[in-house]
């Protein structure tokens, strides 16, 4: 498994507390970072299976 797929998903865990957080408390700039490092966690998620794809038709 390539670490971007690994990276990315912890960027989404830690993405989705922000913004829970952020609706929580009412803050408009918490929730939209969360939710911006949610959308780039599943965006490196992605570059990571590209990878692993890659990675496996060349074996």
């Amino acid at each position: 498994m390539d670490k971007d797929r690994i990276e990315g998903a912890k960027k989404q865990v830690v993405g989705s507390v922000k913004e829970a957080l952020g609706k929580v408390t009412g803050n408009d700039r918490v929730e939209a970072e969360g939710m911006a490092e949610k959308t780039e966690g599943k965006v490196q998620g992605k570059v990571g299976e590209g990878k692993d794809k890659v990675r496996d038709a060349l074996k």
